[in-house]
């Protein structure tokens, strides 16, 4: 990656989905070169707030600190794999580049990079089986490695992790940290350890309509110890407040995502 990543802001003046008032007047700020991770109960508009910054999704704006168009410098990893099943785990991997044509021009040094990621998420030799072939721990990895591929200074990852076993992910997550640093990087997880461990900033969303919080992170870089007291002191704070938050229904409080 050659340029610096941006940082980049997402306003949302409002946004009705379903028939439901999901945002309105929403800013989401994510820091240059910086992890920020997204939690918030199922249904609040997390993936959505996703999707917006990809643009996939009508009704936001997306607005870059250097002025440049997202276009070209993002990578989405999915909470579905997406992976074709008529094509090799190795070529799956290799998608990107051959849709902008670019697999056949950069072949080999492509094929070796593709090789190198997936034996990295433990998938080495597994580059000829067709997806049917995987477990659903290992079709993830294959996602997380295509997304890894791009080699994009803003990642966008919707659960990347989910369907991994504790070790897996605990190991998948230092291998994104060190591939992914520097980069702008959003993370929507259901994990409050995760997003504690990986985090420069952690942010909640919760409300209808929804509105985004911000709460502390443990001192250190990450990704840090999860066996740290201050990490499992601060987890066990905000699991109970997003427990709270759900059994009560309530709006959480608005507060700025990022310096005014």
């Amino acid at each position: 990656m050659a340029e610096r990543p941006p940082a980049v802001t997402l306003g949302v003046p409002r946004l009705v989905l379903g028939g439901r008032l999901l945002f309105e007047n929403l800013r989401l700020h994510l820091e240059a070169g910086r992890w920020t991770c997204l939690l918030g109960p199922s249904g609040v508009g997390k993936t959505t707030l996703l999707r917006l910054l990809a643009g996939l999704v009508p009704g936001g704006l997306v607005v870059t600190d250097d002025g440049r168009p997202m276009d070209g410098r993002l990578a989405l990893m999915a909470q579905q794999d997406l992976l074709l099943p008529w094509l090799t785990v190795r070529e799956n991997v290799l998608l990107g580049f051959r849709l902008r044509g670019q697999r056949r021009r950069r072949g080999a040094a492509l094929v070796a990079r593709a090789e190198d990621l997936l034996a990295r998420v433990g998938l080495a030799g597994r580059g000829d089986d067709l997806p049917a072939a995987l477990s659903g721990g290992m079709r993830q990895r294959v996602a997380l490695a295509r997304t890894l591929m791009e080699d994009r200074p803003v990642v966008l990852m919707d659960e990347p992790f989910s369907a991994l076993d504790a070790v897996t992910r605990h190991r998948l997550q230092d291998l994104a940290a060190a591939l992914l640093r520097d980069r702008t990087v959003l993370l929507v997880t259901h994990s409050p350890r995760e997003a504690l461990r990986l985090a420069h900033r952690v942010l909640v969303l919760g409300g209808r309509p929804a509105r985004l919080r911000e709460v502390p992170v443990p001192a250190g870089e990450p990704p840090r110890d999860p066996a740290s007291r201050e990490l499992l002191e601060r987890e066990a704070v905000l699991l109970r407040e997003l427990v709270a938050s759900v059994t009560r229904g309530e709006e959480v409080p608005c507060a700025s995502s990022a310096p005014s």
